[in-house]
Parts: structure tokens; C-alpha cells; sequence
């Protein structure tokens, strides 16, 4: 086992009960209720302007949540016109509004999930960091030919592609003989951002404990920190995402509500490594608060302190560290957190105890060129609103 890259700052070895989220005021958690109240403003007016459909915003300090507002909608377009360029409004008595409780399509946000369900197993001395994949997985010969290893994978570093074409496939045995066979395309240690690494990963960790992912992360991450509202779909309630149709999307599914947006995990039968789960954002906020008092939420433990600032800590284990795209002036001091396609995003800051989860569906009723600048604005916002306990 590698050295943990820390000497305990964030909580020591010991892992003890952390107080359990609770709603209160900004000033009882150390922040200036005017920033965010700006957080808010900026968010609501984003939606107002066509950023996403509708959001969902939770951010708060410690123990508090002190922001928690839905805006906009949840279900808004019947379909995307490709004539017009626009989307196909419901009438107002079928559409769904946004409300706190809403679910959303995590995306890429499901990779952090899994990033602790395999550093869980690192703390239990059954897999180690700079093992090869090839011990575990010899049959996914392209990865195992390359010596590529599990750290490699947490840090998106292993040489593999960004994706593959596994929706294109023409049943599950294609699909797995693609990723057994994929060899990386860049130099070992050079950074690429790519679903394949949490693809592998999953693989890795079915084969280890002998449990789907699905099951794993339930049983280790999401049922223990009492997150009910977190799992793999299908989610019904959950907000609306994309009218998917090529050219735009990889397949032909149209408007999607409930089940994976991401085409690969779709293929996947909607449980991956990179993508398929839902969430709202208070249970978010939980899996902040938990990772922010190293590792546990009121009586549960998912991991012990030294572990969690390995993830945490750059470059990050599944986390992205000091981001400033969408991390803002969070960015720099250590902050850690992702972003999803959907429109999903969350950051904790260690150094000062804050969280904020922002939770939009971007692609309703049609995918666009991303614009981190409302995440990153709010993060910024969070930033500023810090004052001294």
C-alpha cells in the first residue's frame, strides 16, 4: 500500500460520528446570507434565460444546509424541432415543476460512486493502487498487455480513449469483447478524461467482491449514509433530460425521462461505472457532508480519514482537484468535486467545510456546447460568502 499522501489534517485516523445534516441559517453556519442570496438570483436567472429546463441548488457549511431552492421545470418540452431549432413546449398543465425533492440523471457524477466503492477496497487491503488491472481482469487482454494499473484508472491516466462506440454493438458478448480487447491510445501517466477507466474499474471491482456495481455502491455507499433517493435507474419521477435522435445523439431514443441519458450505459443495461445513477440533491449533500468529516455521517463510516483525503487529494482518486471551470474561486485551495453532462455538478471545499451541489437539466430537450460559467459563478459565490466560525 502506497503512502496516503497525508499526515491526518482532515480528521487524523480515527473516524468518529459526525453531527447529521440540518436546515438553519447562513449565519449559523459561518456564511454571508447576501452572497447567497446572490447564489440563488444567478441561478434563477440562468434558468430564466434558457440555461437548463429547471435546477435544483443545495449548498451549505458543516452540519447546515442553508440553501436548498428548486426553480424552473422538470419535465417542459414534448420534443426537440429540428426545423425550428427549438424546443416543442408541453401545454402548461402536463408540465412538472422543479422541486427539491427531484431527482436528476448524476452522469458522470456516478464515477465518484464508484471511485469509493473501489478506494473502500483499497482501505481493506483487497486491492491495491499501483496493482495491474491484468491481475485482476487477465481476460481484458488490451489493458493487461499495457500494464495498466488501478491507480491509472482513478486518475484518468491509463492511455485509454475517451469512449467507445458500445451502443453500436450488437448484444452484450459485443460489447464486453470491445472492452476486453481496447488498448490505450496514450502514454501511460498522460492525462485523458475517459469513461473507459470507470468502465474497467467496474469490471474490476464485479470480479473482486463478486457483486454488480449496482449492489456494491448500495450496500457500501448509498444505504449505509441513508441516502434512499440514490441509486442505478430506472427513476421515473426524475427530471426529464434529452429528445434523443441522431445527428445530435448516438442513438435514436427519443425524449428520455427515467432511464439513463448517457448512450453507453444505456447499451450497458443503464448500470456502469461512468454513468446511470440518479439522485436529488439533498442526499448530495449527504455524500459531501460524509466525505467532508472524513468519511462518516452520523453513526455510519464508508471509509476512514486517511483514505478520504487520498481521493481528495490532487490529482484525485475519481475527483477532480482545483478546477476553476466550474469550481470557480473554490478552485485552488484544495477544493474537490465533478460535473456531468446532464447538467449535474458538486464541490466541497475541505479547507473551509463548504459544499454546494447544483443539479440542472442542461440537455432539455436537446443537448448543447456546455456553459460552466453558472457553475462556476455559484461556486464562486459560495466562496465569498465564508466568514469565520
Amino acid at each position: 500500500m502506497p503512502s496516503l499522501a497525508g499526515n491526518g489534517r482532515r480528521g487524523g485516523n480515527r473516524a468518529l460520528s459526525a453531527p447529521r445534516l440540518r436546515v438553519d441559517s447562513p449565519e449559523r453556519a459561518g456564511l454571508d446570507p447576501g452572497e447567497l442570496r446572490l447564489l440563488v438570483r444567478d441561478v434563477r436567472a440562468a434558468v430564466e434565460r434558457g440555461w437548463a429546463a429547471g435546477a435544483v441548488v443545495v449548498a451549505g457549511r458543516g452540519p447546515v444546509v442553508a440553501v436548498e431552492e428548486a426553480t424552473g421545470w422538470a419535465v417542459r418540452y414534448a420534443r426537440y424541432d429540428e426545423e425550428t431549432g427549438t424546443g416543442v413546449e408541453l401545454p402548461p398543465d402536463a408540465r412538472v415543476p422543479m422541486t427539491v425533492d427531484t431527482p436528476f440523471d448524476l452522469a458522470s457524477l456516478t464515477k465518484l460512486f464508484t471511485a469509493v466503492a473501489a478506494v473502500q477496497q483499497l482501505e481493506r487491503g483487497t486491492l491495491g493502487i499501483d496493482a495491474r488491472v491484468g491481475a485482476y481482469l487477465p481476460d481484458f487482454t488490451g489493458a493487461a498487455a499495457h500494464g495498466v494499473t488501478v491507480r491509472q484508472l482513478l486518475t484518468h491516466t491509463s492511455g485509454l480513449r475517451p469512449e467507445l462506440p458500445l451502443y453500436d454493438a450488437a448484444d452484450a458478448a459485443g460489447r464486453l469483447a470491445l472492452l476486453r480487447a481496447e488498448e490505450p491510445v496514450g502514454a501511460p501517466g498522460t492525462y485523458c478524461y475517459s469513461d473507459l477507466n470507470m468502465l474497467l474499474l467496474q469490471h474490476l471491482l464485479q470480479r473482486l467482491t463478486g457483486c454488480p456495481l449496482d449492489v456494491l455502491i448500495h450496500g457500501c455507499v448509498t444505504r449505509p449514509l441513508g441516502m434512499t433517493a440514490t441509486g442505478f435507474g430506472p427513476c421515473p419521477e426524475a427530471a426529464a433530460t434529452e429528445d434523443q435522435r441522431r445527428p445530435w445523439g448516438k442513438a435514436d431514443r427519443g425524449m428520455l425521462r427515467g432511464v439513463v441519458h448517457d448512450e453507453n450505459a444505456w447499451a450497458l443495461g443503464g448500470v456502469a461505472g461512468h454513468a446511470g445513477m440518479f439522485s436529488t440533491g439533498r442526499d448530495l449533500a449527504v455524500f459531501c457532508r460524509a466525505l467532508l468529516t472524513g468519511g462518516s455521517y452520523g453513526p455510519a463510516r464508508i471509509l476512514g480519514p486517511d483514505y478520504v483525503e487520498l481521493m481528495l487529494t490532487a490529482p484525485g482518486l475519481g475527483f477532480a482537484v482545483d478546477q476553476p471551470w466550474f469550481m470557480g474561486e473554490l478552485a485552488g485551495r484544495g477544493a474537490a468535486g465533478h460535473g456531468g453532462f446532464t447538467g449535474t455538478s458538486l464541490v466541497l471545499d475541505p479547507a473551509t467545510g463548504v459544499f454546494l451541489v447544483l443539479l440542472a437539466n442542461t440537455v432539455h430537450p436537446r443537448r448543447r456546447p456546455p456553459d460552466n460559467t453558472v457553475r462556476a459563478t455559484a461556486a464562486t459565490r459560495l466562496h465569498r460568502a465564508v466568514r469565520p466560525l
